[in-house]
């Protein structure tokens, strides 16, 4: 089943040249589900994504196995592969979990990371916020996971941020899809001033109640839009 023209076909992207092949496929495929370009339940076109990023099946099928590994592909030997579905029931059972771990990789980082890291995060979020006065979603985003993936490495955790990781795929669109709605869009703003400044100030305990209620707001937004589809 060919893909949609909006999907793959008329976008120009540059071939893909790096070592890490199939690493980067899976970022730019992780990227187009996120975003929309390969909705649930789309059964993915090998072909056409190999023409599109000039690659051959081989890193293109280890790129799905990664995806399929973070909940986002569904692999069927007979089938190929799909889009995974989006579902209140994985929202539910994995939200909380990941609030309670950025709750804690907040805590740890006050205390671990240095001064000269806290300012890198507080520039990325200065670029976040003038992607949000542009209207612009996808750069928003991209700094958005920039800032709370450097308070996770910043926890000097390495098996907390392993689990993050590995659960993270399954609620990057939800993430993605709470922004649709302005008004959740700008309170997440808010949220990271408050971020920010507990960060800045070292307050683990405060940066850990605020890492938690993000989660759960974004979690509260995302149930509004299945309410209303």
């Amino acid at each position: 089943m060919p893909m949609e023209a909006n999907s793959t076909a008329d976008v120009m992207v540059v071939p893909i040249s790096r070592r890490s092949l199939h690493e980067e496929l899976a970022a730019r495929l992780r990227d187009m589900i996120v975003e929309g370009a390969l909705p649930a339940g789309r059964k993915v076109s090998e072909r056409e994504l190999c023409e599109r990023f000039g690659v051959s099946r081989t890193p293109l099928r280890e790129a799905l196995k990664v995806l399929a590994s973070e909940g986002l592909i569904n692999l069927n030997q007979n089938r190929g592969a799909t889009v995974a579905a989006l579902t209140r029931a994985d929202l539910e059972e994995v939200f909380p979990i990941m609030g309670a771990l950025e709750a804690l990789s907040g805590s740890l980082a006050c205390a671990r990371m240095s001064d000269a890291e806290i300012e890198a995060v507080a520039k990325l979020h200065d670029q976040m916020v003038e992607s949000f006065k542009a209207g612009d979603r996808p750069t928003y985003f991209k700094l958005n996971q920039a800032i709370h993936r450097a308070i996770l490495i910043g926890s000097g955790n390495e098996t907390l941020f392993a689990t993050h990781q590995m659960l993270a795929g399954r609620i990057h669109r939800a993430r993605y899809m709470a922004n649709d709605d302005s008004d959740r869009w700008r309170a997440a703003i808010e949220e990271h001033e408050h971020i920010l400044a507990a960060l800045q100030d070292r307050d683990g305990p405060r940066l850990a109640v605020i890492l938690s209620d993000h989660l759960r707001n974004k979690l509260a937004s995302v149930m509004r839009h299945f309410s209303e589809e």
